[in-house]
């Protein structure tokens, strides 16, 4: 992802302090755990002109959910000033930088796997797909039943093991149909789940996140 942001032009700054972002803590009910992770992001993203993430669903718990967390405490205005700064990976290239062509290549057959959060919490749909038409040498090819879920869903996949497997098993059977070499999505925990599936099964799809995709030359 810096690779990309530094050949648009972007000056990145990464901080080696950083940690999560406190989702995790906040979906098992620790509120007060996440709180305290939640502040230490607020302080480690303080002062950036932008905070890019290569994860819809990081962005989208900080845009959605940090306000609730942080409602009329001292830190109210920095997390307001905060949801005006985070943005997904390709909604920044698309919708700040204006850019569309970083001049990447890839040869085969690709298909998109919109995830949850970037979907539902971010509302990003096009900007990943106008990014991805412009790889030179990738086929970009829609899978039926795009907009449903994979089945990660973070403790979930772990809570409701049989569901799981049952989703991801239908969201690979969806990409297989398709043709594709490749599933390709904004988030790595879906990619993940999936890339466990397939390799569980001998399949020879590959997952790769946009980032990966976009600094291929």
């Amino acid at each position: 992802m810096v690779k990309v942001l530094e050949k648009a032009g972007v000056e990145v700054a990464y901080n080696t302090n950083q940690t999560c972002c406190g989702q995790p803590a906040y979906n098992a009910g620790f509120r007060d755990e996440a709180r305290e992770v939640c502040s230490k992001f607020l302080r480690d993203f303080a002062g950036a002109d932008y905070v890019v993430a290569p994860s819809a669903s990081c962005t989208g718990f900080v845009r959605n959910y940090y306000p609730g967390l942080f409602d009329n405490s001292s830190m109210h205005n920095e997390v307001k000033d905060l949801q005006k700064r985070a943005y997904e990976f390709s909604e920044f290239l698309v919708n700040v930088l204006g850019i569309e062509d970083l001049g990447a290549s890839l040869s085969g057959r690709a298909t998109y796997h919109d995830s949850c959060a970037g979907l539902r919490e971010c509302r990003i749909k096009e900007e990943p797909r106008k990014l991805l038409s412009n790889v030179k040498g990738l086929e970009l090819l829609e899978m039926k039943d795009v907009e449903t879920c994979c089945g990660f869903g973070g403790s979930f996949a772990v809570k409701f093991e049989s569901i799981s497997i049952a989703m991801a098993d239908q969201k690979v059977n969806n990409a297989l149909e398709t043709g594709a070499d490749y599933i390709i999505s904004t988030d790595l925990s879906c990619l993940m789940h999936l890339d466990g599936y397939i390799r569980y099964k001998g399949y020879s799809l590959r997952t790769m996140h946009i980032a990966d995709v976009l600094a291929s030359e």
